[in-house]
């Protein structure tokens, strides 16, 4: 039966700009929301560089106090919302109808919409640094009394956030009505991927916790401009109340920035361990958990504001229960890899590595989770250090890994894997000489966000910024990776991984511009038999638009 599908959409893709204006193709879609993230992660890279520099030494080197604290606050909104979220969302456009195979998103035009309100929203960000007095200085958290007393940048900023969560609720919709309502047939929720359950379950964090953010950042521009007093203390508002609303969508916010990581991993180990995934619907369970919890622990954020004894109780014990799904996924993740067939080609490299030192970001949590040590490291360069081993050494690396995994299936070839070890080993090193040391900052007392600091501090100081410089520097290995293999290399099977499975690997590769226009169904693709070294001989080439496997 043919599959419901619009007259225009029978051939490949228009030429020129316009193609990826109007497109509405869920591989185009995802193609710029990747770039787009790649665009924004070496702009906000810059703006670490910068930061790295003048934290080099003691004294002011390069920029003045309150340019640093722009630039602190810009690379924080940035890579939040313009690196680590766009690029997840263009994952999961790329992926998520190849893995149930649908023939697009739900939504195509809505599609389209939610990409495009992305580089507005970062023009306004970026250019709020021409504005008179600069860009946004309060932090990426948006705190009054800060927020308040800013100039026009700080609305502009406001503005900007409200579009970057138009985008993701659009986004989220389109994946809720995509994965429930055009699954292949005989693909049951029980089976489907990994990553797609786990984008299933983000997409609501992001519908349940995006108009929050929307709600105290609305309430914030009417204390600005409109007279009102929300969190303006001195009309009788409390500035309290903006953390315990902000962090109320935070928390579940980080959730959103690192379930599609457990996705992405729950789909290379097994690929590259040649068994599958350990604890299929212990997965399943514990994400949906994580999820659910996310929600009851956000004043562990705030153990300083003079919380009551019996809330700072609650809060610490929940963030401690939190600990119980996230260690089920990595005892999960290491009973995969127990006795496997292992290979360590370059997505593998990276998920290993994220599973080693995302474990040492949520061990240093739960040091954090125990409000007594809190107060005392709060606002600190521990801080700084454990969210970086989250969403560094864990978000980002696992878009490294996703990147290369799947790069063969994007392009049609494969990628150079001599330079994709240098980018993995210069990577996971400068990563930890930028961050480990910054531990022991935060224990010894350094505040975060100072652009001097006592003498004391300055060895590690050192250190770290070298760090970072190798850190930074090596990330053009990637860009170098990906347009050597974007124009060339050795061709890529359909299914280009010995172990990988799913119904991804059925198409070609690269995989043609619409694919299942007809139904086809799952049961036979699920669990194919692990092909042989080299991979299994190919016949899916050259099928050109509109390819449909057979049903086998």
């Amino acid at each position: 039966m043919q599959a419901t599908h619009a007259p225009e959409h029978g051939h490949g893709p228009p030429g020129g700009l316009m193609r990826w204006v109007t497109t509405t193709n869920h591989k185009d879609i995802g193609t710029l929301y990747l770039w787009f993230a790649g665009v924004m992660f070496f702009v906000a890279g810059s703006m670490a560089m910068l930061i790295r520099a003048e934290l080099f030494q003691p004294g002011l080197q390069l920029v003045q106090p309150e340019v640093f604290n722009q630039l602190t606050t810009l690379h924080g909104l940035i890579m939040i919302f313009g690196v680590i979220m766009p690029a997840f969302t263009g994952f999961a456009n790329w992926q998520v109808p190849l893995m149930i195979g649908a023939p697009d998103m739900a939504f195509p035009r809505m599609n389209n919409w939610s990409f495009w309100l992305l580089p507005v929203a970062a023009a306004f960000l970026v250019g709020s640094t021409l504005l008179p007095g600069g860009a946004v200085a309060g932090g990426w958290t948006m705190y009054p009394p800060l927020f308040i007393q800013g100039g026009i940048s700080y609305d502009l900023t406001i503005f900007a956030v409200h579009i970057m969560g138009a985008s993701s609720i659009m986004g989220a919709i389109n994946i809720i009505t995509t994965i429930l309502n055009m699954r292949a047939p005989g693909m049951g929720m029980m089976k489907l991927p990994l990553f797609v359950w786990t984008w299933l379950i983000t997409a609501f964090l992001l519908i349940a916790v995006m108009p929050v953010l929307a709600g105290a950042v609305t309430m914030l521009l009417t204390d600005r401009n409109f007279g009102t007093h929300f969190f303006d203390a001195a009309g009788g508002g409390d500035p309290v109340l903006f953390q315990h609303v902000f962090w109320f969508f935070g928390h579940p916010e980080v959730y959103i920035l690192i379930l599609p990581a457990f996705g992405i991993i729950s789909t290379i180990l097994p690929t590259f361990a040649r068994k599958p995934l350990f604890g299929y619907a212990s997965m399943v369970y514990a994400t949906a958990s994580i999820a659910i919890l996310s929600f009851l622990v956000w004043a562990h954020h705030m153990f300083t504001v003079g919380l009551p004894a019996g809330a700072q109780l609650f809060f610490m014990y929940a963030t401690m229960l939190i600990a119980v799904p996230t260690g089920v996924k990595v005892f999960n993740w290491v009973a995969t890899l127990w006795r496997g067939s292992m290979t360590f080609e370059t997505p593998m490299l990276f998920a290993v590595a994220f599973v080693c030192l995302f474990t040492i970001g949520g061990f240093s949590g739960l040091v954090l989770a125990m409000a007594p040590v809190d107060i005392q490291l709060h606002d600190t360069y521990y801080v700084v250090a454990h969210f970086h081993y989250v969403l560094v050494s864990g978000a980002l690396f696992s878009i490294y890994a996703g990147v290369y995994y799947w790069l063969p299936k994007w392009t049609g070839h494969m990628y150079d894997e001599r330079l994709g070890r240098w980018h993995f080993w210069l990577s996971a090193i400068s990563f930890n000489v930028l961050f480990f040391p910054q531990h022991f900052l935060g224990l010894a007392g350094m505040p975060r966000r100072i652009p001097d600091y006592a003498l004391q501090f300055a060895d590690f100081n050192r250190i770290s910024s070298i760090g970072g410089f190798v850190f930074g520097a090596s990330q053009i290995l990637l860009l170098i990776v990906i347009v050597k293999c974007i124009r060339g290399g050795a061709r890529a099977e359909a299914r280009a991984w010995e172990g990988a499975q799913g119904l991804e690997w059925t198409v070609p590769s690269p995989a043609p511009y619409h694919t299942f226009l007809e139904p086809d169904v799952a049961e036979r693709h699920l669990s194919p038999p692990l092909p042989q070294a080299g991979g299994p001989p190919s016949g899916d080439e050259g099928r050109g638009e509109g390819y449909a496997p057979e049903l086998r």
